[in-house]
C-alpha cells in the first residue's frame, strides 16, 4: 500500500497537531510535514485541507504582515478544532493499538 493512500486518511489529524504547538502559515506547515518524513508534502494537498478546516470552523485563519515579504494566513484551532484533536488522538491510539496486535498475532510485525 502507497504511504499516500494512508496519508490520507491521517494528515487532518498530523495538520491540527501541528497547529496546535502553534499558530502556523500554509508554507510552513508543508514545510513541518516535510521535515516530519512526509518529504512528498505539496501545498496542493495541505492548502485545500487548510480550507476546508476553516470553512467547518475547526481551525480559524487570521492574515498577519510579514517581516519577509507578502501578508501570511497563520492558523490556530478553535474549541471545535481542539475537540476534533482530542477525538483523532483517541481514534489513533485504538487503530494503533488494534493494527499491532494483529501484527503481533499474525507474526508479520517480524517480517524484513
Amino acid at each position: 500500500m502507497k504511504q499516500t493512500q494512508l496519508l490520507k486518511g491521517v494528515l487532518e489529524g498530523c495538520v491540527l497537531a501541528i497547529i496546535n504547538q502553534k499558530p502556523v502559515y500554509g508554507y510552513e506547515l508543508v514545510q513541518i510535514l516535510r521535515q516530519s518524513g512526509f518529504e512528498n508534502m505539496v501545498g496542493g494537498t495541505v492548502y485545500p485541507l487548510l480550507q476546508k478546516l476553516e470553512k467547518k470552523g475547526i481551525i480559524i485563519g487570521e492574515t498577519k504582515p510579514s517581516p519577509d515579504g507578502p501578508d501570511r494566513k497563520y492558523y490556530t484551532l478553535s474549541s471545535l478544532g481542539l475537540t476534533a484533536l482530542n477525538e483523532f488522538n483517541e481514534e489513533w491510539q485504538s487503530l494503533t493499538k488494534n493494527v499491532h496486535q494483529i501484527l503481533k498475532q499474525t507474526g508479520a510485525d517480524t517480517i524484513d
